[in-house]
């Protein structure tokens, strides 16, 4: 079934690179020229493989969808999840119930663990149209047993299709496929971060240089500040809220930021015999002498970060970690990583994918400047902006 949601100036043109006389066919399905949905499908020698399978947060029911009324679903072999997000794995449901698929699904150990657990709520909080909610939560478990799962560095073959996949950093079990098809390699990044932090490695180099790199760019050119000085505004401002008598809300994803950040505090009130009797908690309304209190959703959009923020906002000895004091612990690759990464791996071709179309085109002109010693294509060769 169509998506209706955004105009078509937002769906990409097919990436089309030819070998040998065959030619090898990359589509997004979404995130071409967006982050969300993200969902591209890939063609060569009569193989087909489709990578994420995501929604758009942005749009609810069916326009929320990737594009798969442009092709046939029956002749995919196989779908490979990077990790659990929702905006990379939320529409697998529908896809494996709803269409004519009939391959099989890859998935790391902890993203199928968390994702199961991830998915279940977000249908019974999701403001999905009601008959899509419905679908979701009656047929979720029950295509359950097609997805398999994968070790990181393990290689599997499926119909001539063989893949593996390597540390993507991120999020647990966040996974970069790494695909062959005859020998033409290419390397598919989902959402990944060079940076090591407390509870995640960085995402990893692969020994083998793919013909081509599918990369989110969801940062651009952007860079991310020192995470020394990240993290040392973030528990400055705690502790001052704190001296004040003050509540402090951090508001974060439930699985991933949120605990990186309460490792932090925790390191931070272990060096500070002061705050020992300050609570710090998690995703609850308990909270009534000064603490803190880090609680979902990250957007304040409703929830429980919504409803304390609505209660505590109105008393200035409060500090709220979203609009008036913004320090990002982003587990996505900025330009520095991007361009560390790409140098590191050499790909003759590279396609951009989960960012948007401005930034894109921005990260391109840099990457072709700071690559200029390189014969690499980039692709698309010009992107659509509405």
């Amino acid at each position: 079934m169509a998506s209706t949601g955004p105009p078509q100036s937002l769906k990409r043109s097919d990436t089309s690179l030819t070998r040998e006389g065959d030619q090898l066919i990359i589509t997004p399905l979404g995130a071409g020229n967006e982050v969300g949905r993200s969902c591209v499908y890939m063609s060569y020698k009569g193989k087909t493989i489709l990578f994420d399978c995501g929604i758009h947060p942005a749009y609810s029911g069916m326009a929320g969808l990737p594009y798969f009324d442009e092709i046939d679903p029956s002749t995919i072999d196989v779908l490979l999840v990077t990790h659990f997000h929702l905006d990379h794995a939320a529409s697998l449901p529908y896809f494996l119930e709803k269409t004519t698929f009939k391959g099989r699904v890859f998935m790391t150990h902890a993203t199928k663990a968390i994702y199961k657990l991830l998915l279940s709520d977000y249908v019974k909080v999701s403001k999905f149209q009601l008959k899509i909610c419905y679908m979701m939560n009656k047929t979720f478990f029950a295509p359950w047993i097609k997805l398999r799962v994968i070790d990181f560095h393990q290689t599997l073959e499926v119909n001539g299709i063989r893949f593996w996949c390597y540390t993507a950093g991120h999020v647990l079990g966040a996974a970069m496929f790494m695909v062959d098809i005859a020998g033409v390699r290419v390397l598919y990044t989902g959402d990944y971060s060079c940076e090591e932090d407390r509870h995640l490695r960085a995402a990893e180099i692969p020994q083998f240089s793919p013909d081509i790199c599918i990369i989110e760019s969801t940062y651009g050119v952007q860079l991310h500040q020192p995470r020394n000085v990240r993290e040392k505004c973030f528990t400055d401002v705690i502790h001052s809220t704190i001296s004040q008598g003050g509540h402090v809300l951090t508001p974060a994803f439930a699985l991933g930021r949120a605990q990186e950040l309460l490792l932090i505090l925790d390191e931070y009130w272990s060096n500070h015999p002061e705050l020992h009797n300050i609570p710090i908690y998690y995703a609850s309304p308990l909270a009534k002498s000064p603490s803190v209190v880090m609680a979902s959703p990250s957007g304040l959009q409703s929830g429980l970060s919504r409803q304390l923020f609505e209660m505590w906002f109105s008393d200035k000895k409060n500090a709220c970690y979203t609009w008036v004091h913004y320090i990002s612990f982003s587990a996505h690759a900025d330009f520095a990583q991007t361009s560390t990464f790409l140098k590191e791996l050499m790909p003759p071709n590279i396609i951009p994918v989960h960012g948007e179309a401005n930034e894109m085109g921005r990260l391109k002109q840099k990457l072709i400047t700071q690559f200029a010693y390189r014969n690499t294509n980039y692709f698309p060769k010009e992107l659509s902006v509405g």
